[in-house]
């Protein structure tokens, strides 16, 4: 009988510091759940936002949830839960999963060239600038542009409309008006010179519309369907998705923008709106969709389960971390705004972080964690080191990439 005592306390207090060391180890405590609900509050209170909420699990458990302000602040509708919001650019990692799932499937070769599968769309040509005499000097691209280049935005598509003579070309064949296909947006985009040869420096822009129209080449049906098929549905993510619905969009958050210092004027619904209240031939891999906090995280759960969530799985261990690894070499030193977000490289339609931050001014972050974010200032990451997900939603114009600053010591501690 002893020894049964003994093994059962033996047992008891092996359980407790098990127990002990997981808290230890666990990044969202009380502490932490303080310091963010205090975040958020001063989000709204400081008129930042009008409205913000955050969604955090770590170990595959939901650890926080908060909503502050307004999604409607003139109509005095809360931010909540299942409030929808514009995700914006979190539309890409979504096509680069599906993107990816065709690639396990033996569709193509990260390095293979695009016009190896899109002979249709011609010949590229790189502008490098104006002759003496002011006519353009175009040439040949000094290697093919492949597939790997539209995942990590090293193309040289043109993305600025003011630029030197590219410019106007990029703005009279308008690739990205909501009426084309995308077919007609990848013809039209490959009328445009680029702006430097593949590979030579990270440049965001249409890359990832571009994957868009290659998961329809290579998979035969059309964008959306695709990703609702394979990725959404699937996932139950089924408050994803382009159009709003009438129904929904009482719940669909309102637009805010303001200048540094200035006061949050509301954008018009009509004009904040319109993409997603509009059906449109049009389904860009870049942007577009909207969603909800439970529907996107139920995205970034499956990344940090290695593809899987709830017995179904999306994509092969190996190919996200395949997507979660650094793709970008030393030598491609412009990288445009990549640096911004800190000691970070790009994956695969993500930005990996490869270095701890390197001062209390940069985002906080762990060392292979991958991450993306939105125009409206939506974000979410994902930390593998210690299985946490994150997702910060508000709608907040221009880009202000303070307040994901403030949220990550919130989330982490400061530095």
């Amino acid at each position: 009988m002893s020894r049964l005592i003994y093994i059962l306390v033996s047992f008891t207090l092996a359980l407790t510091a098990c127990s002990t060391n997981q808290q230890e180890n666990q990044i969202i405590d009380e502490t932490a759940m303080a310091r963010i609900d205090s975040t958020l509050q001063s989000f709204v209170e400081t008129g930042a936002v009008a409205g913000v909420s955050a969604l955090i699990y770590e170990d595959g458990e939901e650890v926080y949830f908060n909503a502050e302000g307004y999604a409607d602040r003139e109509n005095e509708v809360q931010m909540a839960r299942n409030t929808i919001v514009q995700i914006f650019s979190m539309t890409k990692p979504i096509t680069g999963v599906a993107l990816m799932q065709l690639y396990e499937d033996g569709a193509f070769e990260l390095d293979d060239p695009i016009s190896m599968y899109a002979p249709d769309l011609g010949e590229l040509t790189v502008y490098e600038g104006m002759d003496e005499e002011g006519n353009p000097i175009l040439v040949e691209p000094n290697r093919p542009l492949t597939i790997r280049d539209l995942t990590r935005h090293t193309t040289g598509f043109a993305n600025d409309p003011n630029a030197e003579y590219v410019g106007p070309i990029l703005a009279e064949e308008n690739p990205m008006n909501r009426e084309h296909t995308l077919g007609e947006f990848a013809g039209r985009l490959w009328n445009v010179p680029l702006v430097f040869h593949p590979g030579e420096q990270w440049y965001y822009g249409m890359s990832v519309d571009m994957q868009a129209f290659m998961v329809e080449l290579f998979s035969g049906v059309p964008f959306d369907e695709y990703v609702w098929q394979n990725i959404l549905n699937p996932l139950g993510m089924n408050q994803t998705r382009y159009f709003v619905p009438e129904r929904d969009r009482d719940r669909f958050a309102a637009v805010y923008s303001s200048a540094e210092g200035d006061s949050l004027q509301r954008v018009p619904d009509e004009q904040a709106h319109s993409f997603n209240t509009n059906q449109w031939p049009l389904t860009p891999g870049g942007w577009g969709y909207t969603s909800t906090l439970d529907d996107y995280m139920k995205f970034t759960q499956m990344l940090v389960n290695e593809g899987e969530l709830n017995g179904t799985r999306i994509l092969e261990p190996e190919t996200v971390e395949l997507m979660a690894t650094n793709q970008l070499s030393e030598e491609v030193t412009e990288r445009h705004f990549l640096p911004s977000k800190g000691q970070v490289g790009f994956g695969i339609d993500f930005a990996v972080r490869v270095r701890p931050p390197q001062s209390p001014e940069e985002n906080n972050g762990v060392v292979g964690e991958f991450f993306w974010d939105g125009l409206a200032s939506t974000l979410f990451w994902v930390d593998p080191e210690n299985e946490l997900t994150a997702v910060f939603f508000t709608q907040k114009l221009p880009f202000d990439g303070r307040l994901h600053k403030v949220f990550r010591d919130a989330v982490y501690g400061p530095l």
